[in-house]
């Protein structure tokens, strides 16, 4: 469960994880930065006494305490990095202890770095993450939003077994340079945002706005331009064509855009935001469905009319990488 996305009712988003417990879903990710800590603690009671039934990632090393930055040194001649960042020593282990409070548990499994934090280096945060595993508090550790360079640095460092990023039919970014460098490092991916931030829900169109609070409503997301007044209606027409060719295969729109994700092998998991339980139905049906050669073909090309895309990694000066072949 994620943050920025506008309102939701806590009851229904408990009964989803009801839900995918009994479906079989056993991976919850969530983070301290989303709400901090709010979205925790609503994992934490859905999960209840079923928590042994759940793998719990979360990820820590952004600012939620008041005054947390104030003795944090920036770079010379460089501004603070925005969004903030803090994977120092005691912010991190600090984290982790805020996180298992508001889960209500004492360890997870799976704890991430939720972005590089260029003002610190990695050996201090490698240290917390290596007292955090000695202590308990996490089974395996792991990072989030890493580029290939930091990757290789990361995994000299701490025994990573993951990188969580951002990957869908929208956003091949991670493709390039880092997706080599995890399967050759022997790190996994976790996908995040398959559905590009809702645009392959296929719920859209042009009268669609955006609340208060939801961060499409008014920035880029990632760096993308994907609901810009200029970018949403070619996006909306490349969403229309791919529902033609989810339609063509006796599925929906959803299932064939996690299919998609799930069909590179290097993708481990694909997370997917649910805030109700026909949610997690609709997308548990991405499981049964294999993409051919000539469908994958077929998607390439719709994809070549979206608008929007970054000329930089995520939040980064790091020029997006040529695809291989370009």
């Amino acid at each position: 469960m994620g943050g920025g996305y506008g309102s939701f009712e806590a009851e229904e988003v408990i009964a989803a994880i009801h839900r995918g417990l009994d479906l079989g879903i056993t991976l919850f990710d969530t983070a301290r930065g989303y709400g901090v800590g709010a979205s925790e603690e609503l994992l934490g009671k859905g999960l209840g006494a079923r928590r042994k039934e759940a793998i719990v990632v979360t990820k820590g090393a952004l600012p939620t305490r008041e005054g947390q930055m104030d003795d944090k040194p920036t770079r010379p001649g460089k501004p603070r990095v925005n969004p903030g960042r803090d994977a120092r020593y005691a912010s991190v282990i600090a984290d982790c202890e805020d996180s298992l409070q508001s889960l209500g548990t004492d360890y997870v499994d799976l704890y991430l770095i939720h972005w590089p934090d260029p003002e610190t280096s990695f050996e201090e945060t490698a240290r917390a993450l290596h007292d955090l595993m000695v202590s308990g508090k996490t089974r395996y550790v792991g990072v989030s939003n890493y580029e290939a360079i930091q990757l290789r640095e990361a995994c000299g460092l701490a025994p990573l077994v993951t990188n969580q990023v951002g990957y869908n039919l929208f956003d091949r970014r991670w493709e390039y340079e880092m997706m080599p460098m995890a399967k050759e490092l022997g790190v996994g991916i976790m996908a995040y945002g398959p559905l590009a931030h809702g645009l392959l829900t296929g719920t859209f169109n042009a009268e669609t706005t955006f609340e208060e609070g939801d961060w499409r409503r008014a920035r880029p997301i990632f760096g993308q331009t994907l609901f810009s007044a200029d970018n949403f209606g070619p996006n909306l027409e490349v969403v229309d064509q791919l529902k033609q060719v989810a339609a063509g295969l006796g599925t929906t729109l959803p299932r064939l855009a996690l299919a998609w994700v799930l069909s590179n092998e290097q993708v481990s998991v694909a997370l997917s935001g649910t805030r109700r339980p026909a949610e997690l139905d609709e997308n548990v049906g991405a499981l049964g469905i294999t993409l051919t050669p000539e469908i994958q073909r077929e998607i390439a090309q719709i994809m070549t009319g979206a608008a929007g895309h970054a000329a930089t990694m995520p939040y980064s000066e790091t020029p997006v990488p040529a695809p291989p072949g370009s």
